[in-house]
């Protein structure tokens, strides 16, 4: 299975196909590839921990703080609205 890291500040891959429990994921960033291990089915285009993201460190995607972990999350697990936090700002 593929995955894509946009930018190398990035801790989260987009899968580019579903994968499942078990399965190996290349991120690539560039000519720079990681593999990680899916701990969950991932479903295509939804997200992957490239690296451990700890309970109330932001998940980083785009570059951009998108969320907080609401709970420590394993490389290779399924990150999604189960497992992160909003943390919009109150505009």
């Amino acid at each position: 299975m593929k995955a894509i890291i946009i930018d190398e500040k990035d801790n989260v891959a987009v899968v580019l196909g579903k994968a499942a429990k078990g399965e190996e994921v290349d991120c690539k960033l560039g000519g720079r590839t990681c593999t990680v291990w899916a701990k969950d089915p991932v479903p295509m285009y939804h997200k992957i921990a490239v690296r451990e993201i700890k309970q109330g460190e932001p998940v980083v995607k785009y570059g951009e703080h998108i969320g907080i972990a609401a709970v420590d999350i394993p490389e290779g697990s399924h990150v999604h609205v189960h497992n992160v936090q909003n943390n919009r700002e109150a505009l």
